[in-house]
């Protein structure tokens, strides 16, 4: 017998609705279908975040967004805008892609300051921070590195990847970073998670958070394999 429940699943979920092709309609019918499952959050395409915060309103759902997607490559200081404006419009988690050209040049302390400078501002106005790595780019010395610095700077998520990437979750990655990550930070998949037995995989991996686009036959799928 399962130690949870199908709601607990769901509250692992954060609806992705970045895609670019969606439309003011498909993001407000996205924005139902999360309502309606009580997933975690919605992660929207920032100029979508005040009418997400509209539509879930009382939900219990929560509103994110993405800072410097999908490469990373903005400058720190339109990384902490975008935080910024994000936040006025009521996103209360913010999933950040690192710098990865400076992450492969090792230029590490460039890396932790454009990290922290958003880690600040989030964490002053209430909101929390998901570190996206992509991994697909990195070796392991790199992702241990970053799981390193998002430990100090008090990160409360560490991701695998965007989503649209070369690849997404692994066992491999996500065994890595849990280990490496200190136990205050969490750690989210992005990418390939599609079944219910994935799900569950990864979560026996540790992972707290699963970012999907096919959330609503995901959870159908949990809610016929858990009999609920």
């Amino acid at each position: 017998m399962a130690d949870f429940k199908l709601a607990d699943l769901a509250k692992m979920f954060d609806h992705s609705l970045l895609q670019p092709n969606l439309t003011d309609a498909d993001l407000e019918k996205g924005c139902q279908l999360a309502r309606e499952y009580q997933v975690a959050s919605v992660c929207i395409k920032p100029y979508g975040v005040a009418k997400a915060a509209e539509w879930l309103k009382g939900s219990g759902v929560l509103v994110g967004t993405v800072i410097g997607f999908p490469h990373g490559g903005h400058l720190t200081k339109i990384k902490v805008a975008e935080a910024e404006a994000a936040m006025a419009d009521g996103a209360v988690e913010l999933d950040m892609v690192v710098n990865i050209g400076k992450v492969l040049s090792k230029e590490y302390v460039f890396v932790r300051d454009d990290i922290a400078a958003v880690v600040e501002t989030a964490h002053r106005n209430g909101a929390k921070v998901k570190v996206i790595f992509e991994n697909s780019f990195l070796q392991d010395e790199h992702k241990i590195e970053l799981c390193k610095i998002c430990g100090e700077l008090q990160v409360d998520w560490v991701k695998t990847s965007t989503g649209y990437g070369e690849s997404g979750a692994t066992d491999h990655d996500l065994a890595l970073m849990r280990k490496h990550s200190p136990a205050h930070v969490q750690v989210k998949a992005a990418g390939g998670v599609r079944t219910y037995e994935r799900v569950l995989a990864v979560r026996a991996l540790g992972v707290t958070r699963v970012g999907a686009t096919a959330t609503k036959a995901i959870l159908d799928e949990c809610r016929q394999k858990m009999g609920e």
